[in-house]
């Protein structure tokens, strides 16, 4: 007796496969079946059903840049729940063959896909987890990525580098605006990318909301910067009942 739901999953699975093609190609990479093997063939190279090593399984896609393993992607059929086979993917970052050289010990990228909808988890991220993307990345992006881990291994990622962010210089900055930027970037370094800043009309908001992009080159923000007070009491209300000027 023939297993209709079960039919019915891979035929799901295989049209994902078939978009998931689609969208890599899209993306630059170069899509291959394991039979047909060619990692000369272009820089980002994807495998398809590539076996791991014994008790790891059979990935859906291993992703090579520049002949050398990178990543995976689990593809699912849609309307899967894609949080819930992370750690399928978990089993095939550390279960590459040892034939295959790696400068990694576990692969450092990690998708899941159900062609609707994509996550991907950085595995060289202090606390790696996965956040949803829009489109897979381009290999030229992944290349870059890896060059900088291996070139800053302490710092390999955005997220890292921001948990060691260099003191800040408050000189020029009012109090309020150096404490804003102190908890924002507590805030960033503990992985709590939403954040909100709430100050008081006047208070410098502006300029505290560029401060944080431009000190991550020269924490000296306000450096330079002319001294102003803001507004408050009567100064403020004279100010405001100031007809606008002709232009």
């Amino acid at each position: 007796m023939t297993d209709k739901p079960n039919e019915d999953y891979l035929a799901a699975a295989a049209r994902a496969r078939v978009t998931i093609d689609q969208q890599l190609q899209a993306a630059g990479w170069i899509v291959q079946h394991r039979r047909d093997l060619n990692l000369w063939a272009g820089r980002g190279v994807a495998v398809r059903e590539f076996v791991m090593r014994e008790g790891h399984g059979r990935v859906d896609y291993l992703l090579f840049i520049d002949r050398e393993p990178v990543g995976s992607i689990e593809a699912k059929p849609e309307g899967t729940t894609l949080t819930g086979v992370e750690e399928q993917s978990a089993k095939y970052v550390t279960g590459l063959p040892d034939e295959i050289p790696s400068r990694f010990e576990q692969l450092p990228f990690a998708y899941e896909s159900t062609s609707a909808e994509t996550r991907f988890t950085n595995m060289l991220d202090p606390e790696p987890r996965s956040r949803r993307l829009f489109r897979f990345h381009r290999p030229e992006a992944l290349a870059r990525w890896l060059a900088h881990a291996t070139e800053h291994p302490a710092a390999p990622t955005l997220r890292a580098r921001l948990r060691v962010m260099p003191p800040l210089d408050r000189r020029g900055l009012w109090p309020s605006q150096g404490e804003a930027i102190k908890n924002l970037e507590e805030s960033l370094a503990e992985d709590r990318p939403r954040a909100l800043i709430q100050m008081a009309t006047g208070s410098g908001k502006t300029f505290t909301a560029a401060c944080p992009d431009a000190s991550r080159t020269a924490r000296s923000c306000g450096r330079g910067r002319p001294r102003q007070r803001p507004l408050r009491g009567r100064r403020w209300r004279d100010r405001a009942a100031q007809p606008p000027r002709d232009v």
